[in-house]
């Protein structure tokens, strides 16, 4: 198995293989890099935070060979909790998908803009956007590609269009995370900050992200409807001339699936006022997704064998995904066996201290884009980097929301051209879309996203952007 993985050209690690291999360099740093730790303090709202210039070495404490398998299993341990909570709401979001409410109410959106092209540009986008940002629609984007590059065909633009509508519409709310429960959420919760906390200013973040993705394509476009020699896929506007529909565009949406969508409307709704008012966190999130589950199951009158049935199959389908963040958070531990997290805050702190507060948080914001590009898992990159971002945030009065926020769009910005991320490259395979002309088209716009990340990274300090 593994010769044949060798003699593949197009071999490509595993995000498990690359963990991994940084759980091993990690062991290994523990016996070159210092052990050292800060004093820490906890406030009145019980968040802990480190004393400034209160560094200093300690004893090394390095990691042995058996140890590092140890911390994979004290790592599944100590994030259980949003392990399962992963498990569950793929298992929920499973069971809407299974009612066909989301994909009729994606279809009724395009019947009823049918011949009015940016209008219907916008309300796809909105939706899909609104949905990404949930958290709902991410990998899944994947099933609507055929429909977009039929409508684009249909409108006699180019693949590149068709596809964005789908995909950047998705990843343009995706990136931001608004309520996003798992990836912003496992953010938050290891900044230790009240999951969907920060909610309005993020969501002015994500309204923005989007007016400028549905302004970007509608330009490219616009140039295409002009002058179609100006498309970038040249005179070969669709790769795959056989790309075809796989949803049927009669799938009507009907009181059924309205009715089927409130569990989740008002479940959401219910926990956010919770977190706020009762201190819901992660276990009471979980729940109340069992119960979103189970109300759209009744709704729906599926049969509780049908049901169960769907949910353990959403529980395997995004199980990948969730054990990631056990794994990574192995990594953690041994970083912090190992004593020697504290001695990489206090370096990046001492190369970077002369920074301002505000140029600290962008750099914070490109640093995860960079990083986005060796460890593509949006939920290993929050294991992995927010317990390192969290302390410094503190060094450079950098409010912890900020580091938060600079996680979610450096990781989600850079998804949409980062060769790693398989939904990306089943996206192009699908469509034909070869990866040099993706990024021609795909770039310029994540380069503006980039612009106006850091202009809110820079108001967000200015403001000192609070949990709430």
């Amino acid at each position: 198995m593994f010769r044949d993985n060798k003699n593949n050209k197009n071999f490509r690690p595993d995000a498990y293989v690359i963990l991994f291999c940084v759980l091993v360099l990690v062991a290994i740093l523990t016996y070159i890099i210092p052990a050292g730790s800060f004093e820490r303090q906890t406030n009145e709202l019980g968040i802990t935070t480190i004393v400034p210039d209160s560094y200093k070495f300690v004893e090394r404490q390095p990691t042995d060979f058996f140890d590092i398998f140890l911390a994979i299993q004290e790592g599944f341990i100590r994030a259980s909790d949003m392990i399962f909570l992963v498990l569950i709401i793929g298992g929920t979001f499973t069971v809407i998908e299974k009612t066909g409410a989301i994909d009729a109410l994606i279809l009724k959106t395009i019947q009823k803009t049918k011949n009015r092209e940016w209008l219907l540009f916008a309300a796809i986008i909105s939706m899909l956007s609104i949905l990404g940002g949930m958290g709902i629609i991410s990998i899944s984007v994947i099933a609507f590609i055929p429909i977009g590059i039929s409508l684009a065909k249909a409108m006699n633009l180019d693949a590149l269009v068709g596809v964005a509508v789908m995909y950047l519409g998705a990843y343009s709310g995706f990136a931001i995370g608004f309520m996003d429960p798992i990836r912003t959420g496992l953010a938050q919760q290891i900044a230790e900050l009240p999951i969907y906390s920060g909610l309005a200013y993020r969501f002015v973040i994500f309204m923005m992200i989007v007016i400028v993705t549905l302004l970007y394509i509608i330009w490219y476009a616009n140039r295409i409807k002009k002058d179609p020699k100006k498309s970038i896929l040249a005179e070969n506007r669709f790769p795959k001339l056989d790309v075809q529909m796989q949803k049927s565009i009669t799938l009507e949406f009907n009181l059924r699936h309205l009715f089927v969508l409130t569990p989740l409307i008002f479940g959401i709704g219910i926990y956010i006022y919770g977190a706020l008012r009762w201190d819901w966190s992660t276990n009471e999130l979980a729940a109340m997704f069992i119960l979103i589950a189970l109300l759209t199951a009744i709704f729906d009158k599926m049969g509780a064998n049908a049901f169960v049935q769907t949910f353990i199959d959403g529980c395997k389908n995004i199980f990948y995904g969730a054990a990631i963040i056990g794994l990574a958070r192995g990594i953690v531990i041994v970083m912090e066996n190992g004593m020697i997290i504290d001695t990489i805050v206090q370096g990046i702190y001492a190369t970077i201290q002369s920074f301002s507060n505000v140029t600290g948080a962008i750099a914070m914001f490109i640093v995860h884009g960079l990083f986005n590009f060796v460890v593509s898992s949006g939920t290993a990159h929050a294991s992995i980097m927010m317990p390192i971002m969290t302390p410094l945030a503190d060094l450079m009065n950098i409010p912890r929301q900020v580091a938060v926020q600079a996680y979610t769009m450096g990781d989600g910005f850079t998804n949409v051209i980062n060769p790693l991320s398989g939904t990306l490259m089943a996206i192009l395979a699908i469509s034909g879309i070869p990866l040099t002309k993706w990024f021609k088209f795909a770039v310029p716009l994540v380069l503006i996203w980039f612009a106006i990340g850091m202009i809110f990274m820079a108001m967000a300090v200015w403001i000192n952007w609070g949990p709430m």
